[in-house]
């Protein structure tokens, strides 16, 4: 594990170890309390749990959404690797 690290989340603070470097930690933290913040802004009166467990379904949507883009663009790389191939194997032979 790595160096222990000093995160803010919803005004508390929290020390972790993590094998990602300070910088990470310190942006996956913002990133947390930022979403639980848009959260708690939204829907006003809501107990924390439902806060946090609202705003782990919202992470878990981007996160998802973020693979099916990767997904998409290697399609799109492949298809585009195999015309180029293609297209050089007319010109060659």
């Amino acid at each position: 594990m790595g160096e222990k690290v000093k995160i803010r989340i919803q005004n508390r603070e929290f020390a972790v170890r993590s094998s990602d470097d300070r910088e990470q930690i310190l942006k996956v933290a913002a990133y947390v309390d930022k979403k639980l913040k848009e959260i708690s802004d939204s829907a006003k009166g809501l107990s924390d749990d439902k806060t946090a467990i609202l705003a782990a379904l919202d992470i878990a949507g981007d996160y998802f959404q973020l693979i099916k883009e990767k997904e998409d663009l290697l399609v799109e790389i492949n298809d585009r690797s195999k015309r180029l191939i293609q297209s050089l194997n007319l010109v060659l032979n």
